[in-house]
């Protein structure tokens, strides 16, 4: 990172782009890695050859497909995501094979994004999926989103066509209080808006695909946030207990007095522990371990703060909850709540509202039932005390995910607003 900003370049950007499906999401995804020379040199030899030989230009979803085979193979292309820069910062691409997946991997935390790119076909307009996708990212806290309105040569670069998706788009979103930083025409299958300007569209005077991504921010540093370590896991090396897990937020460095939550047992810090050596100071992302002076013996899933910034401790939250499971959950149910590293059982005590995830319309108030991909307003009881948060004060313990029999069955998180769908007039 240090290296990075020497040059110049911020810290890389994770993102994810999303849309319905066939609606050009694997055509951009090669075309940003494509332009900006971020893949292996036989696939880049074949597409210019692909490219000089034949009037059209290659079909960019092969990338993908290509880079999964890749994957498959265990070969060296990250399993998760894929990479590219410009000259402003490095970006990382989540990895959301599927619409299912896509549910699994964002809502589960897997993915870390900050930003994403919602593309829409100009030919078949917004679907289904395209609503959802929007939904689960406001759900998720990814304000900075830009729209990316594709296929303009398949409706001959309507000017009118554009502006009529852009403006149904921007009601859905503001109803999700999300405020697109940008809405571009673009053409991801020959390159146009992508990283330069093509096409027939003199009539559109923003910024690229590229631009935009560039004018992107990153989040708040986690640093200036209070320290939050939750424990994974106790050791004993040396005749010394070493707590281990990641700095979620904050920092801490020797000597510190520290609260144990939910135990609230207060001590201090003696040393901090990394690959047998020690450390004076570790900041939000390190992973180390942490021996206390005192001889005591937190659980996993408990949480190291700072005192004067300790969270409230919760048997009781308010929450928004996305259900993924094709059996139905039924109010009262029986479940386990899983939040940073700790887990514990709890039930949906109350379903105030049932929601239609893809239109955001009501479905029902006080239900005793959710479905497949309905999402719920809910009050759930927790069985033992656990720090939880408000997902915009500290994500990492605002965001959840439930389960029943060992299976994912929901993904939510605490105190976010759902707002409702108006239209674009």
């Amino acid at each position: 990172m240090e290296e990075l900003r020497s040059r110049g370049v911020e810290a890389t950007l994770p993102i994810v782009i999303v849309g319905h499906v066939d609606h050009g999401k694997s055509t951009l995804i090669g075309r940003l890695l494509y332009d900006t020379d971020s893949l292996p040199t036989d696939i880049m030899e074949e597409i210019e050859k692909s490219l000089k030989e034949s009037d059209n230009p290659s079909e960019f979803a092969y990338i993908t497909d290509h880079l999964e085979e890749e994957r498959m193979e265990k070969m060296t292309i990250d399993t998760a995501q894929s990479f590219f820069k410009t000259d402003k910062r490095h970006y990382a691409i989540i990895d959301t094979p599927g619409h299912r997946e896509f549910i699994k991997n964002m809502i589960t935390g897997t993915s870390q994004a900050e930003a994403a790119i919602l593309i829409v076909s100009a030919l078949e307009g917004i679907e289904e999926q395209t609503k959802r996708h929007a939904y689960i990212l406001g759900m998720l806290g990814i304000k900075q989103v830009i729209l990316a309105i594709n296929k303009m040569d398949l409706v001959n670069y309507s000017q009118n066509r554009f502006e009529e998706l852009k403006c149904k788009l921007l009601s859905f979103l503001h109803s999700l209080e999300i405020k697109p930083n940008h809405a571009i025409p673009i053409s991801a299958r020959l390159g146009y808006n992508i990283a330069k300007a093509g096409g027939n569209m003199g009539w559109y005077n923003g910024p690229t695909i590229f631009e935009a991504l560039d004018q992107l921010e990153t989040k708040e540093d986690p640093v200036l946030k209070p320290l939050r370590f939750p424990i994974q896991d106790t050791y004993i090396s040396d005749q010394k207990k070493i707590l281990v897990g990641r700095v979620l937020s904050g920092k801490v460095q020797m000597g510190d007095e520290v609260v144990i939550l939910p135990s609230k047992a207060k001590t201090r810090i003696e040393s901090i522990e990394v690959y047998q050596n020690t450390k004076d100071v570790a900041e939000a992302g390190d992973s180390i371990g942490i021996v206390l002076q005192d001889d005591l013996a937190p659980k996993r899933g408990e949480v190291i703060c700072h005192p004067q910034y300790s969270p409230e401790i919760k048997t009781r939250i308010n929450a928004n909850i996305f259900w993924m499971s094709y059996d139905p959950l039924q109010a009262k149910d029986q479940l386990t709540i899983r939040c940073a590293t700790a887990e514990e059982h709890c039930h949906i005590e109350r379903i105030e509202q049932r929601i239609d995830s893809s239109t955001l319309e009501i479905i029902e108030n006080h239900s005793n039932i959710l479905r497949e991909t309905d999402v719920g307003k809910v009050t759930i009881s927790i069985d033992r005390p656990m720090v939880l948060e408000d997902f915009n004060e500290i994500e990492g313990l605002g965001r959840f995910v439930l389960t029943r029999s060992g299976e994912i069955c929901a993904g939510g998180i605490i105190n976010s607003p759902i707002s409702l769908y108006s239209e674009c007039h």
